[in-house]
């Protein structure tokens, strides 16, 4: 049997190639979108992806199933679940028919090639979940190696329940998740200790609040180490431990449900993508002005220092890092149409992160480091403002600034500046309306860097403002009395 995990570092996000040697065939469970990864993975190990499996309808990628699918795969996918949670594009193959699927219920097997799959359906995080027991029967064994969890144990943590309503906005569903999923660690406490457990994501993923930066694990060390499973004593104990304290999940995570159920757009067909990944063109000076004049989507990858100092109107900052695609995916429409300021060497890389949280709308890029000749023809740019603590103190003692904290909810109640409103910046494109028009706006939080995104959204929607060097660390470092500690602020 050959297994590797792929995985994105960015969304934290891993999908398993799992393929029999000696048939040749392989299948890919949960994978990202952009599915020449793992086909080009296969071929390298002499396998062909046959099957593409989901162990539930995610929240936080696009996924790469249809896509497969579409190049003759063999879909399996839940048929748990009340209507709400039923996928609905299985029939709607790109120019009329269904695709080659199975619908797995609790208990279902399949074989690629000497290799079973036992669906065991894990309700909790979605009511549809499954997780995958994996054997090799090829090579004699009767029992599982391992199990492909998804979203529902990870190592160190265990999948949100909270997610249908705090993101999908399915309204009164946090409590009777956390209760179904708390049935189901109950099963998962009678699985084999030395089952390998395959989680979907790792240490940074919103899926969870505490989730480890090791890749993989065993049942019976989750079972002894896992503080969400040790906290299933008793019931109401563990509903009160895994629904406290979960991050704000990041704006888009929505509309990944609504896609992935729906099905996503396919990207390789001929006429929208050219067969896969886009490939958008070089812009040019005149390019770049008609894209000013447009007041167009422009995402500018460069360092923050560069930024500030000069950028297109209305230009996102979101570089180049490991927040990336959770970023765009939260301050940007599905429907804008993209033009990126960065290093050609890095256009590729960009360009896949967008279109694994559905943004594939693209038109071009314009060299970073040519920025100069766009001003030098006479193309516009604008700054945006940071002002240091003590500046920042003088504003608010003059009683003008709006204070914005863009932290989580769970930072902020730590300790916040006096006066100060928190919005996520993830989800501050769909709280706008909350931040006042006529007023500036000083935008702070940890360390400076979140604010400043979210400083560069404000600009992009009509705001004036500033951001706080060194966030909330510097300022409750200077300490000279206008600093504020859990508790002692409204």
């Amino acid at each position: 049997m050959f297994m590797r995990m792929v995985y994105d570092e960015k969304l934290a996000q891993a999908a398993y190639l799992i393929g029999c040697q000696r048939t040749g065939e392989a299948i890919v469970i949960d994978p990202e979108r952009d599915v020449d990864r793992y086909e080009r993975l296969a071929a390298a190990n002499g396998l062909r992806i046959v099957a593409v499996a989901e162990t539930h309808i995610h929240a936080d990628f696009l996924s790469g199933a249809r896509e497969l699918a579409e190049k003759g795969a063999m879909v399996y996918v839940s048929d748990e679940g009340d209507a709400d949670w039923k996928y609905q594009w299985l029939d709607k193959k790109v120019g009329g028919g269904a695709y080659h699927h199975r619908l797995l219920k609790d208990g279902d097997v399949f074989m690629v090639g000497n290799i079973e799959f036992k669906a065991v359906h894990t309700p909790g995080h979605t009511p549809e979940h499954l997780c995958f027991m994996v054997t090799d029967r090829g090579g004699g064994a009767d029992m599982p190696m391992g199990v492909a969890t998804g979203d529902f144990v990870f190592v160190g943590d265990l999948g949100r329940p909270d997610l249908l309503e705090s993101a999908a906005g399915f309204k009164g569903q946090a409590a009777p998740s956390a209760h179904r999923l708390y049935g189901t660690v109950r099963k998962f406490l009678e699985w084999p200790d030395y089952v390998q457990v395959w989680p979907a994501h790792g240490a940074g993923s919103a899926c969870g609040k505490a989730l480890g930066a090791v890749p993989t694990s065993t049942v019976g060390y989750e079972r002894r180490f896992n503080a969400s499973v040790r906290a299933a004593s008793s019931e109401k104990n563990f509903v009160d431990y895994i629904l406290d304290a979960q991050p704000e999940p990041p704006l888009y995570f929505a509309r990944m449900k609504r896609d992935n159920k729906m099905g996503p757009k396919v990207l390789g067909i001929a006429g929208e993508g050219g067969g896969g990944v886009p490939r958008p063109r070089e812009l040019s000076v005149d390019d770049l002005k008609k894209v000013v004049e447009k007041k167009a989507m422009v995402i500018d990858t460069r360092p923050w220092a560069a930024f500030k100092a000069g950028h297109l109107p209305g230009a996102l900052h979101l570089p180049l890092n490991s927040s990336f695609s959770t970023d765009a995916g939260s301050m940007i429409d599905e429907n804008d149409v993209i033009h990126l300021i960065i290093e050609p060497a890095r256009v590729d890389e960009a360009v896949r992160d967008l279109i694994r949280v559905g943004l594939d709308r693209f038109c071009g890029w314009y060299d970073a480091g040519k920025l100069d000749a766009f001003v030098a023809a006479g193309g516009r740019t604008t700054t945006t403002d940071e002002q240091s603590i003590e500046a920042a103190r003088v504003m608010l003692g003059e009683g003008g600034p709006f204070v914005l904290d863009v932290r989580r909810a769970s930072e902020f109640q730590e300790g916040h500046i006096p006066g100060a409103i928190n919005i996520a910046h993830t989800r501050l494109l769909s709280r706008l309306g909350e931040v006042p028009k006529g007023r500036h706006i000083l935008v702070n939080c940890r360390g400076g860097a979140r604010s400043a995104r979210a400083c560069s959204l404000l600009q992009r929607h009509g705001y004036e403002c500033t951001n706080l060097a060194g966030g909330y660390l510097a300022w409750d470092q200077a300490k000279p009395g206008g600093a504020c500690t859990k508790g002692s602020c409204a």
